[in-house]
């Protein structure tokens, strides 16, 4: 990897990973904080509205963020498309879910929904105002601007909302962050970043980008529906308060694993897609993107994993501990999560989509069955089957990946992954440790996250991790710069 590949890469990845840190980071402290004053019950109101509402963004975008970004040749002609198409769709879906509210409500048993729908649902309009916008700054790189315009959105709303959840809002408290979170990012994106003609809507640049991007669209929308199914049937065979414990756990164990690996391959991906037709760049790229993700995620999983009883009980209270048991089989399940995140964006940089809808297909398939397996045993063993789903997933998408990248083996995935591996193992015994010692959750919470860094950084740098010395490297070379 050249030396200025190398700069650009650690600059997108440093800046990628403030953006993200920072938003996610104070947008969890403060969901925290609301969770404390909301019932679980609120929380499940509100999942129950999402699978709805997640279904509809992943239509609205139809993967054209994803085909602006991998597209070489880009104009403002291809973006003023995707705008109006964003925009008109987001409408037409909100008039939708404006009339289905009633069923949804009746299918749930919450005649409250109704109005919950038609009021969060606003939330397309603004999404679909945005898309363009944060597509053209991650296309430039331009991450400092992204955590700047979040920062501010999820400031502003998560205040609000600790305020409303104090006056007893409940799960309008909820509804209200989430309106004025999405509100906010859009209208400073539409402030803040450079000027795009809206002036034209071009059928020959729509269909040359929905080429691409259908097969992203039915991808995304099959993996949508499949991580709200869970909520779907939480919801309609136990009740809210169920839902909730789900809902929030889920939240908690994909924090580490979705914002890490977010940070690394959003910042990566525009990158990657300079590269697309040198075979041996792009393998190059792809094992210490392998690397980097696997250091910084991994050993956080099994932290979480070891410490979620307490994490729990401090974190949310003791009405959400029942929650803790979920939480450890959803740490299992989610942690790989990034590696195979990694795997569809090199098969779409090398423009591909059409094997991630072949994955989706083959994934989805294996998760209905174990779905419908393990729904009559209770939820526990349903999270149990999304630990053996994940499985499935690492082998499905390692043999689509060899299609578009021969090199890759499952020797060298195994030799990447086998160092990281023994530090979560070793992370994992001295929070037994711990764990046994000290039985009050605050004092074994914080001395076991205090060691468990410890061990992680100095098993890292005796034992020369290259992940790590990056980090650090890139670290040393940022506070360099704002010295200067």
């Amino acid at each position: 990897m050249s030396e200025s590949l190398k700069s650009k890469t650690a600059k997108s990845v440093l800046w990628s990973a403030i953006e993200r840190f920072s938003v996610q980071g104070i947008q969890f402290f403060l969901s925290i904080i609301i969770a404390r004053l909301v019932l679980p019950s609120d929380y499940g109101m509100i999942a129950m509205v999402m699978i709805f509402l997640s279904i509809a963004q992943t239509l609205i975008d139809s993967g054209f963020s994803t085909a602006l970004i991998q597209k070489q040749d880009r104009n403002d002609e291809d973006y003023s498309t995707v705008f109006y198409f964003n925009l008109a769709l987001g409408i037409l879906l909100y008039i939708v879910l404006y009339w289905v509210a009633p069923f949804i409500a009746s299918f749930y048993n919450l005649p409250v929904l109704t109005i919950v729908i038609r009021i969060i649902g606003l939330n397309l309009i603004f999404i679909s105002l945005s898309i363009i916008y944060r597509a053209k700054l991650t296309i430039e790189l331009d991450f400092r601007k992204q955590a700047l315009i979040s920062l501010i959105s999820v400031l502003i709303s998560g205040v609000l909302g600790i305020y409303f959840a104090y006056r007893g809002w409940g799960v309008w408290a909820l509804v209200i962050q989430s309106l004025l979170n999405n509100f906010l990012n859009s209208f400073l994106l539409w402030m803040l970043t450079s000027h795009i003609m809206l002036n034209c809507f071009s059928m020959s640049s729509f269909r040359q980008l929905f080429g691409f991007g259908s097969k992203l669209l039915l991808a995304g929308l099959l993996n949508t529906i499949y991580m709200n199914l869970y909520t779907l049937v939480i919801g309609k065979r136990y009740d809210s308060t169920a839902l909730g414990y789900y809902n929030r756990t889920s939240t908690i164990a994909q924090f580490p694993s979705n914002n890490l690996s977010n940070i690394i391959n959003r910042a990566l991906f525009p990158i990657f897609c300079q590269y697309q037709n040198d075979s041996q760049c792009l393998f190059s790229m792809y094992k210490k993107a392998i690397q980097l993700t696997t250091f910084c995620v991994f050993p956080l999983m099994a932290i979480l994993l070891c410490y979620s009883d307490s994490l729990i009980f401090v974190l949310l209270g003791e009405k959400w501990i029942e929650s803790s048991s979920i939480l450890k089989i959803l740490c299992l399940a989610y942690i790989a999560n990034p590696v195979m995140i990694l795997m569809v964006e090199i098969i779409n940089v090398c423009g591909r989509s059409d094997l991630s809808l072949k994955g989706e297909y083959l994934k989805k398939l294996v998760s209905i069955i174990l779905l419908l397996s393990t729904m009559p045993f209770g939820i526990k063993i349903m999270c149990f089957g999304l630990v053996v789903y994940s499985v499935f997933d690492f082998f499905i998408m390692f043999r689509l990946l060899k299609r578009v990248l021969p090199l890759v083996t499952m020797k060298e995935h195994l030799k990447l992954l086998f160092p990281v591996f023994c530090l979560c193992c070793c992370i994992i015994l001295v929070s037994i440790l711990i764990n046994n010692i000290i039985s009050l959750p605050i004092i074994q919470l914080f001395v076991g996250l205090i060691v468990s860094m410890i061990l992680w950084i100095l098993i890292s740098s005796v034992c020369k991790f290259s992940e790590y010395i990056f980090i650090k490297e890139t670290v040393v070379r940022y506070f360099c710069f704002l010295r200067k």
